[in-house]
């Protein structure tokens, strides 16, 4: 059974920097299109950063400049770098992999950013 976990939320004031990280388990070999998501308080969740299994990445354009996505496909891990944090990056923020039509999700790890 393919699990996904991630881990690094936290409390951080404005213009600080956190770093996410997802492992997968349940399966030797890894999962081609990872990405990182995140859902605000009475928003909808959205994609916000994304990597395939070769290294190409992608960015939703409020975080560009400011977050990394990164992968160890020996590890089976997928980092989520974050700095300059504003508050409206506030959000619960998801690992993603999707294979074949099938969505894999973790449980999602809390950032907030106060003043």
């Amino acid at each position: 059974q393919v699990q996904l976990a991630e881990s690094g939320g936290g409390s951080v004031q404005p213009g600080g920097s956190l770093r996410l990280s997802c492992t997968v388990s349940g399966r030797d070999s890894i999962i081609d299109a990872m990405g990182w998501y995140r859902q605000a308080p009475g928003k909808e969740r959205e994609l916000i950063a994304a990597i395939t299994g070769s290294g190409l990445t992608n960015y939703e354009n409020s975080v560009k400049g400011r977050f990394t996505i990164s992968r160890d496909n020996a590890k089976n891990t997928v980092t989520l770098q974050m700095n300059s944090l504003q508050p409206e990056d506030t959000a619960v923020y998801y690992c993603s992999g999707e294979e074949y039509g099938v969505a894999y999700w973790g449980k999602g790890t809390l950032v907030t950013v106060f003043s």
